[in-house]
């Protein structure tokens, strides 16, 4: 294992949480300032609550990363008074996802006419990332996610993948995709050291619609997280360490999935340092 290089992506952090009413102080009472928070959105409760946190966390010195998914800008007035607000909040960096509101909200129903009414307005954020799927899309074939991101490419300065919990797999994705010239910056997604009970409560205050949305696509991780020696985020970083760390590459960090399990994501990344001599 590459303990060095493993250490230099801990170091290298995005910590994914949802906007809740109890985030901002788990934020302020567990995650030092030098680690990015990304605030995601909900399908069910839109964008403000995202765009609140965002605000707030900002203020306290984070450097935030909002998600502002596609599907629910209403046009591209909304998006224009979301750019402003978040521009005024110091915000610097945004991902873009399609997101997962059926039906959208308005007249985008991807990423990609996002992407390009931001550099309409004069692209207004220094980063902006776009969303990567190392195992199979539920909707979307695998060459169609490989072809966005080429599309997307002129238009974002990194990717950020969706969980993966097969080393191989996301391996060979990584290769793919370098192999297809697509050269943008990597952070990979990963999976904190989530309980399943905690899972399902978190899963059970996001909304009862919400709820069945996020169980119904992503009843495999569940299974993954349930089974005994499942799922374990230091052996699939131990596994992929070759792939990850490679400089052909171009990982530039990982994005932790922490299901609002904030203080225990944080004991665990320092513990690994410490076994890593980080």
């Amino acid at each position: 294992m590459d303990g060095a290089g493993l250490g230099a992506l801990l170091r290298s952090v995005r910590y994914e949480v949802l906007p809740t009413k109890a985030t901002e102080d788990k934020v302020l009472a567990h995650v030092p300032r030098d680690v990015v928070v990304t605030v995601t959105a909900s399908p069910v409760k839109g964008l403000e609550p995202t765009l609140d946190l965002t605000t707030r966390l900002a203020a306290h010195g984070y450097r935030v990363v909002p998600h502002v998914p596609a599907r629910l800008l209403r046009d591209d007035a909304h998006l224009k008074e979301v750019v402003d607000r978040l521009c005024g909040s110091g915000v610097d960096d945004v991902f873009v996802p399609a997101g997962d509101a059926d039906p959208p909200a308005g007249a985008y129903d991807g990423a990609l006419p996002v992407l390009r009414t931001l550099g309409e307005l004069g692209s207004p954020f220094a980063r902006v990332g776009i969303t990567g799927y190392p195992e199979s899309h539920p909707l979307i074939h695998d060459d169609l996610t490989v072809q966005a991101m080429w599309d997307k490419r002129e238009h974002a300065t990194y990717i950020v993948s969706n969980l993966c919990f097969d080393p191989r797999v996301l391996g060979d994705w990584i290769a793919r995709i370098r192999r297809r010239d697509v050269r943008l910056p990597l952070h990979v997604g990963v999976a904190g050291p989530v309980q399943r009970a905690k899972l399902l409560s978190m899963a059970a205050k996001i909304g009862v619609g919400e709820s069945t949305r996020f169980l119904t696509k992503h009843a495999s991780w569940f299974r993954r997280f349930a089974t005994p020696g499942g799922y374990s985020p230091d052996r699939l970083l131990t596994r992929a360490a070759g792939a990850l760390t490679a400089p052909s590459a171009q990982v530039a960090g990982l994005h932790l999935f922490t299901f609002n399990q904030i203080a225990e994501t944080e004991r665990w990344r320092r513990a690994l340092l410490d076994r890593l001599g980080g």
